[in-house]
């Protein structure tokens, strides 16, 4: 096809490929059927050849979606030699994927860091950059597509540069990776009369002006539509179809005038999941009961239908439409035997076992069977998704309830932990058509109110999972927790009540396991932080206790919501190394989200900060979009807290658009937390104060019963310099009462301070604050101010110099320059604060300085960060410039 009006289109992808000796990148193009993206993807791979880029490819297919890694397979089957250079994780995860290995199931995002390992390496061993083509996006795998948007946002510094071509109207990981885009409009009506001019000169007038108001610039339709309207053919297509159906016409017209030989092989091509002509060939002459060879296809290439390669190996169509067309256009029966002789001729068991399940309309409990096993298969590989449908149709299949309600809700398990909640909804919905059990309608439930982790749908959904997981308790212990824990994130995310916080505390109370289980201890401590508070920090406090990583995550948790952060940060420092070796990169952005906002309740920003940016690009990685809200939220924290206002208000309005449409109240209470301790530190002092106030009003959406113990020093701060300290009493008064029935560390620190800044009552200073230096810097700054408005200057002195001294420390800039305007008033003048790495570097580059100032190679970094060592080194020869050092071993004096 023509590239007729593409200029623009062309030199952006100039652009992208010049860029692929120095650091690569990726785009999608984008368009309707038709518009030309396998045309400008031809055009980059002939740019390529001309530039000396190793090319590699990869085209989606409709029959093919089912397969886990099918499509990823296809494009690293030529650089498969060079696996063996992988580090052996990485190694055995793309193995495994590839049904060529032993290995246990394979984290998704292992084999992503391992397919990005392959595109470097084999850049390496050619000497030159590679270019990866992905045609038809929307219909890749799942697997697949999840592995190489994961691949295309991390090529800012490998010699790799991806494409895709992505169809309009369809979602999938593409549509929604937030990659650089390259739409393909309509072509301008001079453009589109110079294509059809070029390709069927001649036309009538009437033709021609038909062709072109029926095209509407759609170059396919320029190029395909003459043919038929020349020919006065009785399928002419008409102004009230779309223009795909139309075009589906056209081919269809086209296709019925082939000899019936030529018609078999083109069905049977259409309906394969591969692209082998000899599978094709053998598979129709099954279905007709008569030979077809490959002279049959010669009336179809002449008709400008497929192409064959070459070698005669392989069989493509000119354009999916043509797939699609000639799968439309044959009956029922003739498809249902063309998959019935496909299944006898391939000999992989995933895919004649889905050519089988397609050659019958009933039930028929052996292909069902069959589609189970290919189901665990899938999963075992790390193709959730490809298992998901397997178990679907294996439900669809099954002739008995009982067991078709299972594999419903084994596809819902599974659907959920991808996060599909369309699929969720479906599959549930057809499970609730049938007389499950007791257990399976405990697990309906706990799948059904447990998605999105209790932030989306009913609020009231606490209580009702309360009462399965009260009748499960006995029976089901861990079922029952899974309920409970459900209810929970409920009872944190949203407002349900007391009545509802009572169920789940009571039926948490009946659940058969330990007391000191911290599955259990996360349940109180979200559930009731105030009221259990005290019970789990005395649990939480037991020598021994988070004996593995899963225990301490999970203690980090609940120490976390009930305000005991020094104790969540010693669980958090020993709980990640194990989530990162198995690539469990969904529960590690939820436990580095945790781990950044425990830390920035500490102000330890050397770890708040680098946490904080990992969690919110791993939590857009695995499509956790409230995590990723929730790390936006610290971000704006710790933006405050460093004194960078616009970047607070920034990052608190991306994290308040996520968290406002499902009323996410734990963030949007972070939301305004972050903005008045920007006002705070900005000296805004009534802005302060009713930001903050907003997360003590039950009736508004930033109310949190958990939040108000972290924030309460904040807003009597604001209040106190504001002027209006009797805009708080009453708070004071309220929070106090609380404190009699919690020992939450960050509210009674919060309340000694609130009293420090009303009344002279400095505890703060007496109380040991070892693991919370902020808060004994604040301390010392209010008895400095005190005491140099008292006219004991001399006495302020040593209380205000070691304040500045902490905040400096800890980076806290707006609280160093008041402690130090402080000090000017005192007569002693201060020094100005040295910036240090965390000013100088972004949060990516000074975890990675922290890393290898530890002593890690770039290898292991880029392990531990799912980023290729290549990036590590190119990140590490912008640090040290940054940092005005030259070796590794001079970083460990900025940076630890």
């Amino acid at each position: 096809m023509s590239l007729v009006g593409r200029g623009a289109e062309l030199r952006s992808l100039g652009r992208l490929l010049g860029r692929a000796r120095d650091g690569g990148g990726a785009a999608v193009v984008r368009g309707e059927a038709g518009i030309g993206k396998s045309t400008l993807l031809a055009a980059a791979v002939r740019a390529a050849g001309e530039q000396n880029l190793r090319v590699l490819a990869t085209t989606g297919l409709q029959s093919e979606a089912q397969i886990a890694f099918a499509g990823l397979y296809q494009l690293l089957r030529p650089v498969l030699d060079q696996v063996e250079r992988l580090p052996r994780p990485q190694r055995n995860a793309v193995l495994a994927a590839f049904g060529r290995g032993d290995a246990a199931v394979p984290d998704l995002f292992l084999v992503a860091l391992a397919t990005l390992g392959l595109l470097g390496e084999a850049a390496a061993a050619m000497g030159a950059p590679v270019l990866v083509v992905v045609e038809d996006a929307q219909w890749l795998d799942r697997a697949s597509a999840d592995v190489l948007v994961f691949v295309a946002r991390r090529l800012e510094y490998e010699p790799v540069v991806l494409v895709a071509a992505l169809r309009d109207g369809f979602d999938g990981p593409f549509a929604d990776s937030g990659l650089p885009e390259i739409p393909l409009p309509r072509l301008e009506p001079a453009a589109a009369e110079q294509v059809l001019d070029a390709r069927a000169p001649g036309l009538p007038g009437a033709v021609r002006q038909r062709v072109l108001q029926e095209a509407a610039g759609n170059p396919l339709a320029l190029v395909e539509l003459p043919a038929v309207l020349d020919a006065g053919d009785a399928a002419v297509p008409t102004a009230v179809l779309p223009l795909t159906a139309r075009l589906e016409r056209a081919f269809a017209a086209r296709v019925s005038g082939l000899p019936p030989a030529t018609r078999a092989v083109l069905l049977t091509a259409a309906l394969n999941d591969g692209e082998a002509l000899s599978e094709a060939l053998a598979a129709a002459s099954l279905a007709t009961g008569a030979p077809c060879t490959a002279d049959d296809l010669t009336p179809a290439i002449a008709a400008r239908l497929v192409e064959v390669e070459a070698d005669g190996a392989r069989l493509r169509f000119v354009h999916p439409l043509i797939r699609s067309a000639i799968h439309q256009g044959a009956g029922l029966g003739p498809r249902h035997r063309t998959h019935a002789a496909l299944a006898r001729v391939i000999p992989d068991d995933d895919r004649r076992v889905w050519h089988r399940a397609a050659s019958t309309a009933g039930p028929d409990d052996e292909i069902a069977a069959e589609l189970d096993a290919a189901a665990v298969r899938a999963q075992r590989r790390g193709g959730v998704a490809a298992g998901v449908a397997a178990l679907e149709r294996a439900a669809a299949l099954s002739r008995d309830p009982g067991v078709r309600g299972e594999r419903l809700l084994r596809a819902a398990e599974q659907a959920f932990e991808l996060g599909r909640r369309d699929a969720v909804v479906r599959l549930l919905g057809a499970a609730d058509r049938l007389e499950l059990s007791e257990r399976q309608r405990w697990r309906r439930a706990w799948i059904r109110d447990s998605f999105d982790d209790g932030v989306l749908g009913r609020a009231q959904a606490a209580w009702s999972l309360a009462q399965v997981a009260a009748r499960a308790a006995a029976e089901d212990p861990d079922l029952a927790l899974n309920l409970l824990h459900g209810a929970a994130l409920r009872c944190w995310w949203t407002e349900p009540g007391a009545e509802a916080r009572a169920s789940v505390v009571a039926a948490a109370g009946k659940t058969a396991v330990a007391r000191d289980d911290p599955r259990l201890l996360v349940i109180l401590a979200y559930t009731a932080p105030i009221d259990c508070g005290e019970v789990v920090l005395e649990r939480l406090r037991r020598p021994g206790l988070a004996g593995d990583a899963r225990a301490a995550r999970l203690s980090g948790n609940a120490a976390m919501a009930v305000g005991a952060f020094d104790l969540a940060a010693a669980f958090y420092s020993g709980a990640l190394d194990d989530l990162r070796a198995q690539g469990r990169l969904g529960l590690l952005a939820r436990a580095l989200t945790l781990q950044a906002w425990t830390s920035a309740q500490l102000v330890d920003l050397s770890v708040a900060m680098p946490a904080a940016d990992e969690a919110f690009r791993l939590a857009r990685d695995t499509s956790q979009p409230i995590v990723a809200a929730t790390a936006r939220a610290t971000q704006a924290v710790l933006a405050a807290l460093r004194g960078d206002e616009d970047a607070a208000d920034r990052l608190a309005r991306d994290a308040e658009r996520a968290s406002l449409p499902v009323a996410a109240r734990a963030v949007l209470a972070a939301v305004q937390h972050a903005r008045g301790l920007a006002a705070l530190g900005a000296g805004r002092h009534a802005d302060a104060l009713a930001d903050l106030r907003r997360i003590y009003d039950p009736a508004d959406p930033a109310y949190h019963g958990g939040h108000r113990c972290f924030a309460l020093g904040d807003v009597v701060e604001a209040a106190v310099r504001a002027g209006r300290p009797e805009a708080v009493a009453g708070l004071v008064a309220q929070m106090s009462a609380v404190a009699r029935r919690t020992p939450s560390p960050a509210l009674h620190i919060g309340l000694r301070h609130a009293r420090a800044l009303l009344g002279g009552d400095h505890a703060n200073l007496e109380a040991d604050l070892s693991a919370w230096p902020f808060a004994r810097a604040r301390a010392q700054l209010v008895q400095g101010e005190r005491l140099r408005r008292q006219r004991r200057a001399a006495e302020s002195r040593a209380h205000l110099r070691a304040a500045r001294d902490t905040f400096d420390a800890l980076g806290t800039i707006p609280w160093g320059d008041r402690a130090r305007a402080e000090l000017r008033a005192a007569g002693e003048t201060s020094r100005r604060r040295a910036p240090d790495a965390r000013d100088r570097l972004t949060p990516q580059e000074l975890q990675i300085a922290q890393l290898a100032a530890e002593g890690l190679t770039n290898r292991e970094i880029g392990e531990r960060l799912y980023l290729s060592h290549r990036t590590i080194g190119s990140h590490l020869h912008r640090i040290f410039p940054k940092l005005g050092v030259t070796s590794r071993a001079q970083l460990r004096d900025e940076v630890v």
